[in-house]
């Protein structure tokens, strides 16, 4: 996967919209002692890395999968550019320095299914580790507010993409 600068690490983000235009948002379960994050900034999109092999699409459908159970969507749009960020000192221990931070494509995608699809306790059946530990619809204008500040101008990059997709 060739991405703009290898110091970042090369993930994928979803934009899930729901039928009434409100985004799919899961509350983050702590990630050990280096997660020094409260709330209200637990709150963020699905996202994850992007495996050997993958196109960025086909991770965004995998750890969609992966982190909700949903795969009954459809592509709406994908942010054309890769969106980064960089991780505070007290997050980069997770790499042990291999990264700076992250670099995303984010995609829009329709959920199509019903919402006894989502399930974040058991996600791929059981087969994954859960991420989240709750989960609600929101209006897309509201999450740079509930993300971590570090991601802030990702979210809002990604608010002004896909703006038109989160319209009922």
């Amino acid at each position: 996967m060739i991405t703009p600068d290898n110091r970042y690490r090369p993930c994928v983000g979803v934009t899930l919209i729901n039928a009434e235009g409100l985004v799919f948002i899961g509350h983050r379960k702590a990630k050990g002692t280096f997660d020094q994050t409260t709330e209200p900034y637990l709150w963020q999109m699905p996202q994850g890395g992007i495996d050997a092999g993958e196109t960025p699409y086909e991770a965004a459908l995998r750890e969609l999968q992966e982190e909700t159970n949903v795969a009954s969507v459809e592509f709406l749009a994908e942010a054309p550019l890769w969106l980064s960020y960089d991780l505070p000192p007290e997050a980069n221990k997770r790499w042990s320095g291999k990264y700076i931070g992250q670099t995303q494509r984010w995609f829009a995608l329709r959920f199509v299914g019903s919402e006894s699809e989502i399930d974040i306790h058991a996600p791929g059946g059981g087969k994954h580790k859960p991420e989240f530990d709750d989960w609600r619809w929101e209006k897309l204008s509201r999450l740079p507010d509930l993300i971590v500040p570090f991601k802030r101008q990702v979210y809002l990059d990604v608010v002004e993409a896909f703006r038109p997709f989160a319209a009922a």
